[in-house]
């Protein structure tokens, strides 16, 4: 193990009665084990982020509630030169938006989660996360600023025995967050846009979680990193994280190989552009070279928001890892154009 962090291996609630954290849920776990009892409101946020990439083009949903706004929105990304790029967020003040569940929505047990109307229209946006018998379903829909309709239909199935990370990052008894990153999941459906249909239906299709619960401070800055594929004769999901969880005790680093969890301890040395984000970044352990990575990107998706007092500053990169990664049983993975992504976010929320 490279780690000396806590494995939890049953289930914990993540808060006290009085909401502030439960120290037996600060730790690490294979499967998501976490029941997130938050308490108290104005730091509070909750959030699904899935995106599911093939070796064309990719889609990204997000659900989320921030107490003083819901934040939901569709992205969608074609990787040729001049391909489609469109994203519709619908805002929503006060945090009229869907009310997300203590665990992982779309996972066996969970209630649905349904966003939006039926038939959105305008800047509006519909999103929908259930549990099905074969795994958990995405739906979406928009329109275009155009009116052009977009449709997403999506399953990601959950292989048996696959195991994701679930970690809590403590900053303190009242600031703290949970996050169950899942990697490497294969997924299969369409999108439409318009009479145009693009397919998920490869092999190589594949869907990255990002599931959040906590109380955050009033700004934050991250580093995340995730990527899936098949390289060296591997099924790889990687998941590397950056900056907030200085200081903390935890990371949320860790290799998927084949199914099997390596959780990373140690922090991630980061480096890149800020002043030119689309130039080639390293991701590397600087102790033990579990991890050396080069990100190549190819797209930004830049983001700048301000919507009274949510500020969001991010570059989001798209493009391919290159390099070697070791399990912890020893196995070293070469690491071929493995696709996925690495951002640098600023927020106040």
């Amino acid at each position: 193990m490279t780690t000396f962090e806590r494995e939890i291996t049953g289930p914990v609630d993540l808060c006290l009665p009085d909401g502030r954290l439960d120290p037996a849920a600060v730790g690490w776990s294979r499967t998501p084990l976490h029941r997130a009892n938050l308490r108290g409101w104005g730091r509070t946020k909750r959030w699904e982020y899935w995106c599911v990439t093939t070796p064309t083009h990719l889609v990204a949903l997000t659900v989320s509630d921030l107490d003083f706004l819901a934040l939901n929105s569709v992205y969608l990304l074609e990787y040729a030169p001049g391909g489609l790029e469109l994203e519709r967020t619908a805002i929503l003040p006060g945090g009229l938006g869907a009310r997300l569940p203590e665990t992982v929505a779309g996972s066996p047990g969970a209630p649905d989660v349904v966003t939006g109307p039926a038939r959105p229209t305008g800047g509006k946006v519909r999103v929908e996360i259930r549990d099905e018998p074969g795994g958990t379903r995405l739906r979406a829909r928009c329109l275009t600023p155009e009116r052009v309709p977009v449709e997403v239909d999506l399953l990601v199935a959950r292989p048996a025995g696959h195991e994701s990370l679930s970690v809590v990052v403590p900053w303190s008894s009242r600031r703290f967050q949970y996050t169950s990153k899942q990697t490497a999941l294969p997924a299969s459906g369409r999108v439409r846009v318009g009479g145009e249909f693009l397919d998920f239906d490869g092999d190589d299709t594949w869907a990255v979680l990002d599931h959040g619960r906590g109380r955050w401070p009033r700004t934050v800055r991250w580093n995340w990193g995730a990527a899936s594929g098949r390289t060296d004769g591997h099924t790889l999901g990687v998941q590397l994280g950056g900056q907030w969880t200085l200081g903390t005790g935890s990371t949320e680093n860790a290799l998927c190989v084949d199914g099997r969890l390596s959780k990373i301890g140690e922090e991630l040395d980061w480096r890149w552009s800020p002043s030119d984000p689309l130039r080639p970044w390293t991701v590397r352990t600087p102790l033990t070279g579990q991890v050396d990575l080069t990100f190549t990107p190819f797209h930004n998706r830049r983001v700048r928001t301000e919507a009274g007092a949510l500020a969001n500053r991010t570059d989001q990169l798209f493009g391919h890892y290159d390099g070697t990664v070791r399990a912890d049983d020893g196995t070293r993975i070469a690491v071929e154009r493995l696709l996925g992504w690495a951002e640098d976010v600023r927020m106040r929320w």
